[in-house]
């Protein structure tokens, strides 16, 4: 049916509808473009889009398990993406994989030209994983700060010099010892220092920080440069994306294939150990085997053990069971002589001291009268000595008598000197 076949009234309300209508598609589209936004603001939030980014790159041998837009882990934390995976030209033989990825704010200032590295992991399916780690010291490895090549009459003459910082480390005249060290504020002392080394310097105005990596370190140069993201051979710059060494795990089938191969070396021992352990075995049952032979013919003797036990738990029963019935009395018997032996023994010893005592004394009292008699007669030793000398005296005549000479052998041994050797007058030893 036609509009125009309708009533004004029909129509009144037909137009009010249609605004309604295009109002509420209006509104509905508004709320989808706005959720939308929404939508791509928290995920451009969550992925990092309005955060700035620091590139780096590392060298592996592989590129296995490696994609662009895997993330990039630093301290268990995820830190930024891979950005690139590209194989090295063909006569590049030091390096295979270039691997490139992005660190984005602030987890880039944990990375420093020392102790930061690449550590690439592996699980048992084959995903790898890239890891940077934590800096330990050195120099930032990007600054957003604009660079400036100054005079040192130029820095003396700055407003505010302690804002710049120098961008390089300044070392003396033979280049091994550092005098002063980058990112040192440009004092009127660190001036001093630097006016005998250098006229111009590289330094950076820390006022004014940019959003995006305005310098790169350069580890060879020892200085700031100035970063370039991106070759272009037109204008003659070439990329200095900072280089993160990596240290490159290797995969879980090589070390599976590592442990093969010395399991492989091994199971010949281990064959032989069970071998070993199989003899032992054998001979342990031969041992068992023997020993229930043994027990089996101990038996009777265990048997005929246990009735002497029985027997012996009487009293008494260990005599009478080695001695015998007559043994035991005439053991009685000679206990009863002993017993009386010992008893005349004593009697006679007894005897015996008392007869030692009494001669004891009798010793005594002869030496007592011997003494008396030596103390009461003062010449007595005078004359058993002159009665010794003339018994000597005598003696001596003997061995000289003609008769009694023979008798009276000279031994030889002497306590006289011997005689002295006759020698000739004309000897002229003698004189």
């Amino acid at each position: 049916m036609a509009l125009q076949d309708l009533t004004p009234q029909l129509r009144t309300r037909l137009n009010r509808m249609e605004r309604a209508v295009g109002w509420f598609v209006l509104l509905a589209t508004a709320l989808l473009v706005f959720g939308f936004g929404y939508y791509l603001h928290n995920t451009a939030k969550r992925k990092g889009w309005f955060k700035t980014r620091a590139p780096y790159f590392t060298f592996v041998d592989r590129a296995t398990g490696l994609k662009i837009g895997d993330p990039v882990m630093l301290m268990g934390f995820e830190a930024g993406r891979i950005t690139d995976v590209q194989p090295q030209p063909p006569d590049d033989f030091d390096h295979s994989v270039y691997v490139e990825f992005e660190i984005i704010e602030p987890n880039y200032g944990y990375l420093w030209t020392e102790g930061s590295r690449t550590k690439v992991d592996s699980d048992f399916l084959g995903k790898r994983t890239l890891e940077v780690t934590k800096g330990t010291g050195g120099h930032a490895t990007y600054i957003f700060y604009p660079l400036s090549e100054l005079t040192l009459a130029d820095a003396e003459k700055m407003a505010a010099p302690e804002k710049w910082k120098l961008a390089q480390d300044v070392y003396d005249h033979t280049g091994t010892n550092l005098v002063v060290p980058a990112l040192v504020p440009l004092k009127k002392e660190t001036l001093a220092r630097l006016r005998p080394l250098r006229e111009k310097i590289s330094a950076f105005d820390t006022r004014e920080e940019k959003k995006s990596p305005t310098a790169v370190w350069h580890d060879r140069d020892g200085s700031y440069v100035r970063f370039v993201r991106k070759s272009n051979p037109k204008a003659n710059l070439k990329a200095n994306v900072y280089w993160l060494v990596a240290d490159e795990a290797p995969a879980v089938s090589e070390r599976l294939d590592k442990l093969v191969g010395q399991v492989e070396k091994a199971l010949p021992n281990i064959l032989d150990l069970t071998n070993k352990i199989a003899a032992v075995l054998a001979n342990s049952a031969n041992l068992t085997s023997n020993l229930n032979v043994v027990a089996l013919g101990a038996q009777p003797a265990a048997s005929n053990l246990a009735f002497i036990t029985t027997q012996l738990r009487e009293p008494g029963s260990l005599g009478l069971w080695t001695l015998g019935t007559n043994g035991t009395r005439q053991a009685d018997a000679m206990l009863a002589n002993t017993a009386a032996a010992f008893a005349h023994a004593d009697t006679n010893l007894t005897a015996v001291l008392d007869n030692f005592g009494r001669s004891l004394d009798n010793l005594a009292d002869l030496t007592s009268n011997l003494n008396t008699q030596v103390q009461s007669n003062t010449n007595m030793l005078g004359s058993v000595s002159k009665a010794v000398t003339d018994a000597d005296d005598l003696i001596q005549g003997l061995k000289r008598h003609w008769l009694l000479r023979s008798t009276f052998k000279n031994s030889g041994a002497t306590n006289a000197p011997p005689a002295p050797r006759l020698t000739s007058p004309r000897d002229p030893g003698a004189r």
